[in-house]
């Protein structure tokens, strides 16, 4: 899987999913086993563990992974195994005053962080692996880099998040300087850029924007390093925000996301301009936001209210 350039959090769920297969068989060896055996581990998955559809379709790719690229097995039957039919769900959205309201009962970098979710459209790993080059307060936008599908892209930088968002870059800058003084302050650096630029990694422009509290060993290489904050600290922050907002939706950081495509729309921005910033591959993607439209189901106007 590191051959092939899979994420860390790819490898980790792979080796889950195999793990647990091979558990729930026995321990028997996969050459042993076929088609029966995979049929049922995700049977079993859907029908006791009540998985969700896309749950069940990682576990499949798991085992794909498994037979084709660990053990060089090429199985026809893996190609007939229905995969789960994902259900259409219609994004959570909050109206704009809902928004106001949660920033309004979050603090320090989180509202920074939940602020950039919204003005942006950013992805919430896409903001906690923000670095410092990639903010230009010149241009007013963001350069997204290596965002899902391995796009890049940019976003409008709002106006009025400058101010904090200097300072915060201000705070990465102090406490860089005093890793680099204690020996730290590499970060690190995708694919091979840290043995092409040997300086880099020490650099202020590779820095995350938003760093963890501590340094931290990372589980590839054992260096000690300062990555980017944990993703769940928001996570849990936006929720709380939410239960003290008073919000009923099921509002999470990603809802954020929805709620900037949508009101874009309501502003009457263009769906492929919406798209593009989104980085959403094909604009039906991003169509699914239209059934918000200004008044209720698909933008129609009861005919109670006429």
């Amino acid at each position: 899987m590191r051959l092939k350039h899979y994420s860390l959090r790819t490898e980790q769920a792979y080796s889950v999913w195999i793990r647990r297969f091979i558990v729930a068989n026995g321990k028997r060896h996969p050459r042993d086993m076929g088609a029966v055996e995979v049929e049922r581990f995700l049977s079993i998955l859907a029908t006791e563990g009540r998985v969700a559809a896309g749950t069940q379709n990682q576990a499949l790719s798991a085992l794909l992974f498994l037979y084709r690229e660990v053990l060089g097995i090429e199985l026809p039957w893996m190609e007939t195994i229905v995969r789960a039919k994902r259900p259409q769900r219609v994004p959570v959205v909050l109206s704009r005053d809902e928004v106001t309201r949660l920033l309004a009962l979050m603090e320090g970098r989180h509202v920074l962080m939940a602020s950039l979710l919204y003005g942006s459209g950013l992805r919430l790993m896409e903001c906690v692996r923000l670095r410092v080059k990639d903010v230009d307060f010149a241009r007013n936008e963001i350069c997204v880099r290596d965002g899902k599908g391995g796009k890049d892209r940019h976003v409008p930088l709002p106006a009025r998040l400058h101010g904090v968002l200097a300072q915060q870059v201000e705070r990465t800058r102090i406490i860089h300087e005093e890793d680099l003084a204690a020996g730290h302050g590499a970060v690190w650096l995708p694919y091979a850029l840290a043995r092409k630029y040997p300086s880099a990694p020490r650099e202020l422009g590779w820095q995350y924007v938003f760093p963890a509290s501590r340094l931290s060993s990372d589980p590839r290489s054992d260096e000690w390093r300062r990555h980017h904050v944990d993703e769940s600290s928001l996570q849990r922050a936006v929720r709380a925000a939410r239960v003290r907002a008073g919000i009923v939706k099921p509002a999470t950081c990603h809802t954020l996301r929805h709620s900037f495509a949508t009101h874009l729309l309501e502003s009457g921005h263009d769906i492929r301009t919406i798209q593009e910033l989104l980085g959403h591959k094909d604009v039906t993607t991003t169509q699914i936001y239209t059934h918000v439209l200004n008044r209720g189901g698909l933008g129609v106007l009861s005919p109670l209210d006429q």
